[in-house]
């Protein structure tokens, strides 16, 4: 569905349309529909007549390709299998998983109440770890051949040239994006040839507490939609946080339980502020490459400001001298 010159292709998924496409996989739905919190697709939780309520997730147009989402629910049945607690997506008529309605590609999920994660306590990091040790043992076992893979090209050079090739940077504060981004890439550049070749597998690939459903004890991993390749360190730096000291005492428990299921490459540790690097950069240019989607400058009004501009700036900065400090280390 192409974006015409009448809006965005998200302003003709209305309601009526959301209850329609489920109505057509054979569910009754009773009417209720409630937007949740989800900007790169649009995810609703519906009111069945008899049920409990679902969740509905209809993709961004033109951002992954079919292959790549079949990929993603593939991978999470996968798991699933293996009794590994995810949330896949539903085949509705008892095959597909994958359907299509007003030139949407939508899925649907049943609903996990739950909570997130308290990763301040170290208890909880060693299940987590345990969790996402079992997600990698499956992951390793081979490649996604459509998804995408950790690469500093896509992630951050690119992201950059984004943004230097529009107007969003206010032009007093260009020539220092313009030079500090261009040698943090470099230095980037420079972890990764120093760490050397490591393993790559199947990812999670945006495992932050937000997409973890802590229930009875047992964290449930939901939304497999940034689902690549890359080194398992990707799905675990983004549970480490505070101070240095926090962080080496978050990793210690956490690589505990993953080790319990799976081994770990130390070397992999150097990767971290680097992968944190990446991350930076890439969520100014996802930000600016969505600013024409209405929701976009409706839930981040502080985005494409010049005190966000210096703000992000600044943090830069501060990744630069995180960049050369020593790595995390294990010390067992």
């Amino acid at each position: 569905m192409n974006e015409t010159v009448h809006g965005h292709p998200y302003e003709a998924l209305t309601p009526d349309v959301v209850l329609d496409a489920v109505d057509a996989l054979g569910l009754q739905t009773d009417a209720r529909i409630f937007p949740l919190n989800s900007y790169e697709n649009r995810v609703y939780q519906v009111g069945q007549e008899s049920g409990p309520p679902l969740i509905v997730k209809f993709y961004r147009p033109e951002r992954w390709s079919e292959e790549q989402i079949q990929e993603e629910h593939d991978f999470s049945r996968e798991l699933a299998d293996l009794e590994i607690p995810v949330v896949p997506p539903m085949a509705v008529n008892g095959q597909d998983t994958r359907y299509h309605h007003h030139g949407f590609t939508f899925a649907v999920f049943p609903r996990l109440p739950g909570r997130a994660p308290e990763i301040d306590n170290l208890d909880n990091l060693l299940v987590m770890g345990r969790f996402i040790g079992r997600v990698h043992r499956c992951g390793q076992q081979t490649q996604f051949r459509h998804r995408v893979a950790i690469d500093i090209d896509r992630m951050a050079a690119q992201s950059r040239e984004f943004l230097m090739s529009n107007d969003f940077i206010p032009e007093s504060l260009r020539p220092a994006y313009d030079s500090l981004s261009r040698d943090l890439i470099d230095s980037v550049r420079a972890t990764f040839a120093r760490t050397g070749e490591v393993r790559s597998l199947r990812l999670h690939g945006d495992c932050h507490p937000g997409n973890v459903l802590w229930q009875d004890e047992v964290p449930n991993f939901v939304d497999f939609d940034d689902a690549m390749n890359g080194p398992a360190i990707q799905d675990l730096w983004m549970l480490l946080s505070g101070e240095r000291d926090q962080r080496q005492a978050q990793l210690l428990d956490l690589i505990e339980g993953y080790r319990e299921f799976n081994e770990f490459d130390p070397r992999e540790l150097a990767l971290i502020e680097a992968l944190r690097t990446m991350r930076i950069i890439y969520y100014s240019a996802w930000l600016a490459r969505r600013w024409d989607d209405p929701a976009f400058p409706k839930s981040f009004p502080w985005f494409n400001t010049e005190r966000y501009w210096a703000e992000h700036i600044l943090e830069l900065r501060e990744q630069m001298a995180a960049m050369d400090e020593p790595p995390l280390q294990l010390m067992f």
